[in-house]
């Protein structure tokens, strides 16, 4: 389904994918494929995509959401050549390019981008016993991304940071999954200090690593008095 907030159209299309669309057809990307999610899916119509690290690059789902003169915003540390599949780089994309860092700003048409850093802490609760880390810091971002005044909050792959609650977001794309993100546990805590207008969990149940339990982290974020929605990515847009 797609989830409409104020006068915008929300959906998750599934892993870390997410269509946002205005009613003047400016269309948003955020982290677009991988594991099949995009299978069949050829809109190319995203004026803007864009991209956490490298777990999350695909350049062929890329250009499968991609408009002609679409601007791919990527984190300045994706690197093709230390992912084990075939991508092309991102430089090498038929599209404007442009590197952001942990902290970094830039207009995109009608859409404000700003990127905000990611990770897991190495005494964190998604570190490993020795310290190690799967999204160490500087391997990927998250991002914040105001369209026609909403400003959407996307974590990427990273544990609740302190001074992720003090972002504005009235929409929190909600990083579920778990093992090497936050869990729904953390998600919920998060959203209740964001105070968003709207929750939507996505990044969960697509792989074997991410598992979680949507309708329980509902019933927790809507204990809390925030507004949350599921969707579903079986029910993509056309």
């Amino acid at each position: 389904m797609t989830v409409r907030h104020r006068d915008l159209s929300v959906s998750w299309l599934g892993y870390a994918t997410v269509r946002i669309e205005t009613p003047d057809g400016f269309v948003a990307y955020l982290d677009p494929g991988r594991y099949g999610v995009l299978d069949g899916y050829y809109p190319r119509d995203g004026d803007v995509v864009c991209i956490t690290h490298d777990h999350h690059y695909d350049s062929d789902a890329v250009e499968q959401v991609a408009s002609e003169d679409a601007t791919v915003v990527a984190y300045e540390a994706i690197d093709a050549a230390n992912i084990d599949r075939d991508v092309t780089p991102v430089e090498d994309l038929p599209y404007e390019t442009v590197r952001v860092g942990d902290e970094d700003h830039l207009a995109v048409g009608p859409a404000d981008v700003w990127s905000v850093p990611a990770y897991n802490e190495p005494d964190g609760p998604h570190a490993n016993d020795d310290g190690s880390v799967t999204h160490p810091e500087g391997f990927g971002c998250g991002f914040r991304l105001s369209v026609d005044g909403t400003a959407f909050f996307w974590p990427g792959d990273s544990d609740a940071l302190d001074g992720f609650e003090r972002l504005s977001a009235d929409v929190f794309l909600a990083n579920i999954g778990g093992s090497v993100v936050m869990d729904r546990h953390e998600a919920a805590d998060l959203a209740e200090a964001l105070d968003p207008e709207l929750v939507v969990p996505i990044h969960y149940d697509t792989i074997d690593l991410l598992t979680a339990d949507p309708k329980a982290f509902a019933a927790d974020v809507a204990s809390r008095g925030v507004p949350v929605v599921i969707d579903d990515p079986e029910e993509r847009p056309a």
